[in-house]
């Protein structure tokens, strides 16, 4: 069995044991909606992990070292790690990008970031609206199984990661470039053959 199986037995064994506490039915569903995540997830387990890993560790940093004068969203997928947000000056973008490159078990950095002031609540909302929209559509046009694909937007431009082979890459890219508000979209797929 593999480990992401395991854990998703794991996890309705421990689903089924806690049915008797009612108060706790939302949190036996979001586990159990998890494992299904990670048993559908082309990643190992273990890439998962270390990717939540990177992405809570240099975030951590990032905002212990710029505070409110920058805005740096870390996204890693299988070890490629995407840095954007906005960082107060050239220094900091190249010292950010350089940290996010030595860090452990990341094999390749994008870095995105712009450099100027952080964007504003009504930006980063938007942005979020167009991520929702983006994965809405990708459910419905059903060319590829929207779980296989990472949408982090970013002042208008999608950034599209995941391992997909090259028909899902092209449906992906094609879709998120035809959804509203969408001013670029950046494909930065592994292409899995």
């Amino acid at each position: 069995m593999t480990p992401a199986l395991r854990h998703l037995a794991f996890a309705a064994a421990v689903a089924a044991a806690a049915v008797p506490l009612a108060g706790c039915a939302p949190m036996i569903v979001a586990g159990a909606a998890g494992a299904a995540l990670v048993a559908t997830d082309r990643r190992s387990a273990g890439a998962q992990l270390d990717d939540t890993t990177v992405e809570t560790r240099l975030a951590t940093s990032f905002a212990t070292r710029w505070g409110d004068r920058g805005h740096v969203n870390v996204t890693s997928y299988n070890g490629v790690v995407l840095l954007s947000g906005e960082v107060p000056d050239q220094s900091a973008w190249t010292e950010a990008g350089a940290q996010a490159k030595a860090a452990d078990r990341v094999r390749a950095v994008h870095n995105e970031l712009g450099v100027g002031p952080p964007t504003d609540l009504a930006t980063r909302t938007n942005d979020t609206y167009i991520t929702s929209k983006v994965k809405t559509r990708f459910v419905e046009a059903n060319r590829f199984s929207a779980t296989h694909v990472k949408v982090v937007t970013e002042r208008g431009t999608v950034y599209l990661m995941g391992l997909v082979s090259r028909a899902e890459a092209d449906a992906a890219g094609e879709v998120a470039s035809t959804t509203s508000g969408v001013a670029r979209v950046v494909k930065l797929f592994e292409i899995t053959g």
